[in-house]
Formats: C-alpha cells, structure tokens, sequence
C-alpha cells in the first residue's frame, strides 16, 4: 500500500481502538470539520503509559505541486497572499488533489489552471508529509519540463501573479528566507542536489 492509499484508508476507519505504535488511541471525536479538513480530537494512552489526548489535523486532499523548468532554466514561480499568515508567498504551482484524481494529474491541472502552462515531461521529485506532528497531510513534487503556454483561469479564492526568476535565483531564495513555502523549497532543493549529485557522477 502506497502512502496515499495509506493516508485514505487511515480515513476511512476513524472510530480504531489502537494506533500503530506505541500510542493506544481509545476515542476519536470531530471537534471541527470542513469540505477540506477535519479536526479530529482522540483521547489515548501515550507512550508512557498515561492517559493524554491528541489533536490531528487530517486533510481531505492530497497537496500536489510542480517545479516548471523553462529552455533557459528558468523556473516559474506563483505569487499570491496566503490568508493564513497574512503574507505574500512566492510559491512553485500547488494544490489539492482530491480522492479519484492522481498526484500528477492534479498537479498537471492546477499548472494550467494557475498559469495556463502545460509540459509533455513530468518526472516524480519528492514525497513528504508536511507536517507530521499535528497533521497527515501528504504532498507529492514533480518537475516538468516542455512547456506550452496557454491563457490562465485560476480559482475565484486566487489572485495571483506569474514570474519566470533563473534557477539559481530561485534556489538563493529559499536559502536566505524570501521563500518560505516547505513545498517550494524542498522542490527547488532536492532538483539542485540532485543536480549537483548527476554532475559529479553521484
């Protein structure tokens, strides 16, 4: 079973007695739910032996997103505020990929949607959990490469902008702090060390 095959079966059998691992789960309840996540509050045993409680964050989707390289190594980044910290974010094309669509076709779909780009190459980049400690949200990375432009039509919730930076711009970015999405950076710093390790012959 893969890990989004896991993510979905752990969701669907919410009311388990027991967890995997040292954790004895005795109830689940939903504090809080939505149409892209719920707040599930479990009361169970901790590793210790005492009783304690545990929140999770569980995800309806899966998050997909793409690092888009250009002829001229340039990579296409998407600008917009992100609500959630009151900030604008630089980010690689991302989204959610719901139950019934594939990693890559959610990814190849919110590529067009975002930025009306579409490429013929598509490699797998990287698999992660985003944050593992409170959530089960999984994320999958592609990297594409020949690129066709066509005309945007980005979600009513997204008002973005599109701009094409050099790779290694990109890649100074996510190391000095101006990128901050986990996303965006793991995509961009798992190509250039892969990059760096194809180079040398690693």
């Amino acid at each position: 079973m893969d890990d989004e095959a896991a993510t979905n079966a752990a969701a669907s059998q919410p009311e388990r007695a027991t967890a995997s691992g040292p954790w004895t789960r005795h109830s689940r309840d939903i504090g809080y739910e939505n149409a892209w996540i719920t707040i599930w509050h479990d009361k169970v045993t901790r590793p210790d032996g005492a009783p304690g409680i545990y929140g999770v964050v569980h995800f309806a989707n899966l998050a997909a997103g793409v690092l888009v390289l250009d002829d001229a190594d340039r990579v296409l980044l998407v600008g917009q505020h992100r609500y959630t910290l009151d900030a604008y974010s630089w980010e690689i094309p991302e989204g959610g990929v719901p139950a019934g669509e594939t990693a890559l076709d959610g990814a190849r779909r919110e590529l067009l949607e975002e930025t009306g780009v579409e490429a013929t190459d598509w490699r797998e980049l990287a698999r992660l959990h985003l944050s593992n400690s409170v959530s089960d949200e999984l994320a999958v990375l592609f990297v594409a490469t020949g690129l066709s432009h066509g005309e945007a039509t980005p979600d009513g919730t997204e008002q973005l902008a599109v701009r094409w930076l050099p790779f290694a711009d990109v890649l100074a970015m996510t190391l000095d702090g101006r990128i901050t999405d986990a996303m965006t950076v793991v995509a961009v710093e798992r190509f250039a060390l892969l990059r760096a390790l194809e180079a040398t012959g690693g």
